[in-house]
């Protein structure tokens, strides 16, 4: 039994052994996935860039718009004023040609 047991265990270490002369295709396959995470790392890098890039846009243009916002505000308050004024003048005219007729 014990030879027997010992036969096994020999038979065992020699088939490990030629199992791992056999890593070069396994080597191989390891390098190549190195390089693809590296390229997978260099896009993600390149994405990343692409989206910060993008937010930097987006708020500038958020900013151009809350300018143009601004300034289409202070234009429509000065057209009020300048209707308010027109309107004014307008009363004052007929005001006074009403004087005028009615002498």
């Amino acid at each position: 039994m014990t030879k027997m047991l010992t036969v096994g265990a020999a038979a065992l270490c020699v088939m490990f052994a030629a199992g791992c002369t056999d890593l070069k295709p396994i080597q191989s396959q390891i390098d190549d996935l190195k390089s693809q995470v590296s390229k997978l790392a260099s896009s993600q890098d390149s994405a990343k860039a692409a989206a910060d890039s993008a937010a930097r846009a987006a708020q500038a243009a958020q900013t151009a718009a809350q300018q143009a916002q601004s300034k289409a505000d202070a234009a429509a308050s000065a057209a009020q004023a300048s209707q308010q004024c027109c309107d004014a003048t307008n009363e004052k005219i007929d005001r006074m040609f009403k004087k005028s007729v009615s002498k």
